[in-house]
């Protein structure tokens, strides 16, 4: 089974924290919904004896679409690729898009699941952010959505300078009360290239604080524990049944490809990745090139991607694997490296799978990076 991210590079507008690719010019739009259409086609053979179990159209906002091109890029994933009888087929949306006009539109597609971008209910948050959504939208979106999409995931941010514990809190219940099945939560980062990071070294805004984050993240721990929600990788949260098939496909290596400008690719060996700007994406495929950089992975590579997926998951790592694929001297290494984080209960082994204490979840990357192999000598 293998999944297809389908990238998406447009918003209305640009969140303050935001890295990723975008444009908020729409001239292009319909050109590079073409494209991707092309991409899938010229990409059929990738995938020839694969059965496509996850789609996700990601972002940017595959939102500001209109239904009958989301309809269309769809359409060519089934045209060209086997798909199995009961995918996961998940949309990344804004709440400003999703009227009760377009949710209704939505759900009468192939999309069987909605990630929404909440980020928090409260307008003052969602004003540093800039969020193009206010919180009464926030709100309602959801409330429009649920009766026609059981499978709902939204995203909240914690750590947000001036956030108290209680108004996280209150996210939290909120978000709780509107019975959503999947929340993605995650602490807000100050990214190189950002309206946040030029506003904090200008000292419009407070920076982030790591002691904060942490308070609200064993919140965020507390709270979904207390309300049934599973945390099968540090960020993610989900009642029984609606893990994201997407997400934990690539926390456990499965292959995937990547649609559209700034996608990324995996097949187990290699990465690739397509030029994250439209206009040279657009010319190289209308061209009937690929416009994709690949990197082999060595086996260094991959033991280290494998410790980093693993001890952000409920999977951890598994010794036996360690040793049957990257062989025994690796073994005996992530033994020796994970020996003080044993001894201070940050790290724990349970059948033969290293895995992350509570006190070591929010501790999990640095962790994992210790463990890291930079050469065998």
């Amino acid at each position: 089974m293998s999944g297809i991210y389908i990238h998406i590079p447009f918003c209305k507008q640009a969140c303050h924290y935001c890295d990723f690719h975008f444009s908020t010019n729409l001239k292009y739009k319909k050109d590079i919904i073409d494209a991707i259409c092309d991409e899938l086609r010229f990409r059929e053979s990738e995938f020839k004896n694969t059965t496509v179990q996850t789609i996700y159209l990601g972002g940017g906002t595959p939102s500001v679409l209109e239904v009958t091109e989301v309809d269309k890029i769809l359409q060519t994933v089934f045209d060209f690729y086997t798909v199995s009888s009961n995918p996961e087929i998940t949309l990344e949306a804004n709440p400003d898009d999703l009227t009760k006009e377009k949710i209704v539109a939505f759900s009468n597609t192939r999309i069987n699941r909605l990630s929404i971008g909440v980020q928090s209910f409260f307008e003052e948050d969602l004003k540093l952010m800039n969020r193009a959504h206010n919180a009464t939208e926030a709100q309602e979106c959801i409330e429009f959505a649920v009766p026609y999409f059981p499978n709902i995931s939204i995203d909240l941010i914690y750590g947000i300078p001036g956030m108290s514990e209680a108004r996280w809190r209150e996210n939290l219940n909120k978000a709780i009360d509107l019975k959503v099945p999947h929340i993605s939560s995650y602490a807000l980062t100050v990214e190189d290239n950002t309206a946040l990071k030029s506003f904090i070294e200008k000292g419009m805004i407070k920076n982030v604080d790591d002691e904060v984050a942490q308070e609200h993240f064993q919140i965020l721990l507390d709270v979904m524990q207390l309300h049934g929600f599973e945390n099968y990788e540090f960020s993610n949260f989900s009642k029984p049944g609606f893990f994201s098939q997407n997400n934990t496909a690539y926390w456990t290596g499965k292959s995937y490809i990547g649609i559209g400008p700034s996608a990324h690719s995996f097949d187990g060996k290699k990465r690739g990745w397509n030029i994250n700007n439209n206009v040279k994406y657009l010319k190289a495929i209308q061209a009937g090139e690929l416009p994709m950089e690949i990197e082999k992975l060595t086996v260094v590579d991959r033991y280290n991607e494998y410790i980093m997926t693993g001890l952000r998951t409920i999977y951890g790592v598994s010794l036996h694997k360690i040793e049957t694929d990257f062989g025994p001297n690796f073994k005996e290494y992530l033994l020796k490296q994970a020996a003080q984080y044993l001894k201070d209960h940050l790290l724990y082994i349970d059948d033969d799978t290293l895995l992350v204490t509570r006190k070591g979840k929010f501790l999990s990357d640095g962790i994992a990076s210790a463990l890291f192999m930079v050469n065998l000598s």
